[in-house]
């Protein structure tokens, strides 16, 4: 395969995982024929790329799980306060997770959540270290452990984005819901978590670029 064709290669694969991504959102039953068409290509190309509709979910799986990864590392960088961190992290990460969070649950069919958490594995390492760092300065307090901690704050969030997919908290409130939870559950006052939440979000909203 010479350079220019796997250049066209890997844009068919990209356009072809943005096209499912939006096709499984809108029917979760979507077949590999669906996706192929509303991709613009024939269901042999499709193939060529993913050898069944488990791999195709499993690579929007990996995707989503490289994207969360870049948005947490972003969202804490450069943050000292641990607290401000975890909170600054999670609001970065929450938009990825609700635009994935109906394939979240699609994907537990093919994927299950075992192979959805080892593919969180790396975020979840780094919260860990975050949560470690609050509880020797005393931002957290919690008889767990940083490691289990951070399992518990995996498994919040996952619990939020199955919530909004019910119907049980509204899309626009859960992200700053997911701070004020997981900041709760290492032992962060409810009401500085709230005010943290507020204010870390109200800054994200001002540093985004107008236009």
């Amino acid at each position: 395969m010479n350079g220019v064709t796997s250049v066209r290669a890997d844009a068919n694969r990209r356009r072809i995982l943005d096209v499912a991504l939006a096709e499984l959102l809108r029917d979760p039953e979507a077949s590999m024929d669906q996706i192929a068409r509303a991709a613009g290509v024939v269901r042999r190309t499709v193939y060529g790329h993913f050898p069944s509709r488990d791999a195709l979910v499993g690579a929007l799986v990996d995707d989503a799980a490289q994207a969360v990864a870049a948005a947490h590392l972003a969202g804490r960088d450069g943050v000292e306060d641990p607290a401000e961190a975890v909170a600054r992290s999670i609001l970065a990460v929450w938009p990825i997770a609700d635009r994935y969070r109906l394939l979240v649950h699609l994907a537990q069919r093919s994927v299950t959540m075992e192979g959805i958490r080892a593919r969180l594995s790396p975020v979840r390492a780094a919260c860990a270290r975050l949560i470690q760092q609050g509880l020797e300065q005393g931002r957290f307090t919690s008889p767990l452990p940083s490691e289990a901690l951070a399992h518990v704050h995996e498994q919040v969030l996952f619990g939020l984005m199955e919530a909004v997919n019910e119907g049980a908290l509204p899309a626009e409130e859960a992200g700053r819901a997911a701070v004020v939870a997981v900041l709760s559950s290492s032992g962060y006052p409810a009401a500085d978590a709230q005010d943290l939440a507020d204010r870390t979000a109200e800054a994200a909203v001002a540093a985004r670029p107008v236009g």
